[in-house]
């Protein structure tokens, strides 16, 4: 009978939603000052990393592999070639931005791994607390650490420095408790029969036999941090991962691989620089010999440091003398990584840019972006799509937002099929595609709206009909894989979209109207834009384009252009339209 009780859910997600909450409303205060500290310090390193003339940069990494490496030439060559691959594909800045997330991540995590470790080591009862949390931190997938950082510090690069510090913190914990256990009981009893002190001990005896072992934990540390790199740019971090996100998303096979192996580069120059720095530390510096070698190579350090210094002046100089032009203030613009978003967010980047302020468009998560634009940590979004797609988040925030109105009319969702297939209605799904709809995002509106239409209709729902949630770049070469090979495939699609400009498909008439009539995608602004910039708040408003517009631009990217290079030829090709909206603006 014990067994057959009915047990009342717990209700979990209500009470970790509630702590959450509670935690965000009580110490916003203090989250807010960590946020704005965090995201100078940031941006300081970035800028500082990016104000050095890069061939300059490379010259101090491989410089600095030389001699790390022993004076060998295998990583210094590695270092140079790879690093002079990443500045010429146009990833350097990304680079440093990557760069910057690990420092400061990887900083943070040896600081509070160490202490950690050591207390475990000295206190069994320490290690019994420890072990489990270390446990939970390791095992629980990243993607669940963006929730609680969004929801304490915003959209940037320091919720990205949090999730990744709690997901790369047990590897130094755990080795420097393993390394300090380890120190041999012999060595122990003598230290203490010469009347050591407890720190004695520790500082002379336990770390410097322990070295080794807590070199690999803040080896494997930093491994992990990189390797939040993609996740981190789900919530803004900037970088190479956002390169990776935007490629997925829009199937871009060429620039993904570009920016992974951009990634692989700074993965292994980081490995084999820590690797060689534990090998220095633990020469014996007992030889006179080796101790002017050590000299020799701090005042090469100096000197390099002083060349950096020096080369980044001159880089900083150069920038300025080039620039004449004052701008007007920042601009963040919150879109997430649909074809028809990019393709609007950056064309209104750029006429933002056009007119004078300095404009982040900054890819996220879809729920993201409409908390971050609420919040006021992004200015405004362009990819609204109402009165159906996004009715969940439009009315969870729309106190907290500005509707400036539309910026495309006609917008469609619904199924879509390759044009070969003998169907033309909802109504006449059966059993084609194998009962399966390919969606994008398994948070999308989309999503949600082709799980609506399955309930809605008798026919997909009596006959077990299932949804395979992907991504919108992995629907897209689903399709294209499936026109291919002459295949049956259903996805959830919508116009505007490149797709119809490919290939030959078609909406399935929607008799029961679950899709919804035609949308809108609307223009949002947090509230204040209207009179913090006036300007930019008017030039947003007026944007507003039609179906052949945004399906060039988009044809555009889909066949290779950047989605800045695209907007920029959109731009030149309209400059009359343009510049009627930032003069009337004024």
């Amino acid at each position: 009978m014990l067994f057959n009780m009915s047990v009342p859910q717990l209700p979990v997600a209500d009470w970790v939603e509630a702590l959450t909450q509670w935690l965000t409303t009580t110490l916003s205060g203090l989250f807010g000052f960590i946020q704005t500290i965090g995201q100078g310090l940031m941006n300081g390193i970035t800028n500082y990393l990016t104000w050095i003339n890069p061939f300059v940069m490379i010259a101090i990494v491989v410089i600095g592999a030389f001699f790390i490496s022993g004076r060998k030439f295998g990583l210094a060559a590695f270092s140079l070639i790879g690093l002079l691959f990443v500045e010429n594909q146009g990833a350097w800045n990304d680079l440093m931005s990557t760069f910057t997330l690990i420092l400061v991540s990887s900083l943070l995590a040896v600081i509070i791994g160490i202490p950690l470790g050591i207390w475990s080591s000295k206190s069994n009862g320490a290690q019994a607390i420890i072990t489990p949390i270390l446990d939970f931190m390791q095992t629980m997938p990243g993607f669940v650490y963006l929730i609680p950082a969004v929801a304490f510090f915003g959209i940037g690069v320091v919720p990205g420095v949090f999730a990744s510090v709690i997901f790369a913190l047990p590897p130094t914990v755990r080795m420097t408790n393993l390394g300090i256990r380890q120190v041999p009981g012999e060595l122990v009893e003598a230290s203490e029969s010469f009347g050591s002190t407890a720190s004695q001990r520790l500082f002379k005896l336990d770390l410097p036999l322990a070295k080794n072992t807590i070199m690999a934990g803040v080896n494997q540390t930093v491994m992990l941090s990189l390797s939040m790199v993609v996740i981190s740019s789900m919530i803004g971090a900037p970088g190479l991962g956002r390169g990776i996100l935007s490629s997925v998303q829009r199937a871009q096979v060429g620039s993904g691989f570009v920016n992974g192996l951009s990634i692989v580069i700074l993965a292994i120059i980081i490995d084999r620089y820590t690797q060689g720095l534990n090998r220095i530390m633990s020469e014996n510096i007992a030889d006179e010999a080796i101790r002017q070698s050590k000299k020799r190579n701090r005042l090469i350090g100096v000197i390099i440091a002083l060349v950096a210094l020096v080369g980044g002046f001159i880089t900083q100089t150069v920038v300025a003398s080039q620039s004449g032009t004052t701008s007007k203030g920042n601009i963040t613009l919150a879109y997430f990584e649909m074809d028809d978003a990019v393709a609007t967010t950056n064309v209104a980047a750029q006429i933002l840019r056009d007119a004078g302020y300095n404009v982040d468009a900054t890819p996220l998560d879809n729920s993201v972006m409409w908390q971050a634009v609420a919040n006021k940590q992004a200015d405004a979004l362009l990819a609204g799509w109402l009165p159906l797609t996004h009715k969940a988040q439009y009315e969870k925030f729309k106190d907290q937002l500005d509707l400036l109105g539309a910026n495309y009319e006609g917008a469609q969702l619904g199924l879509v099929v390759p044009s070969y297939m003998n169907v033309n209605s909802i109504d006449d799904l059966k059993n084609q595609a194998n009962k399966t709809i390919v969606t994008n995002e398994p948070g999308s509106g989309a999503t949600a709206a082709t799980k609506s239409v399955i309930d809605q209709y008798a026919n997909l729902k009596d006959n077990g009909w299932k949804i395979e949630s992907s991504s919108t770049g992995a629907m897209a070469v689903s399709l294209g894989q499936a026109i291919k090979n002459h295949k049956e495939i259903i996805i959830s699609g919508w116009t505007p979209h490149w797709i119809f400009g490919e290939y030959d498909v078609k909406f399935l008439q929607d008799p029961k109207k679950g899709f919804g009539d035609s949308e809108t995608i609307n223009t949002f602004a947090r509230q204040g834009l209207k009179d913090d910039k006036p300007e930019a708040y008017n030039i947003l408003k007026q944007f507003k384009w039609d179906d052949k517009a945004i399906n060039e631009v988009m044809l555009a990217i889909r066949g290779g252009k950047s989605p800045q290079d695209a907007a920029k030829d959109w731009i030149s090709k309209n400059k009359d339209k343009v510049d009627g909206w930032i003069n009337s603006s004024k």
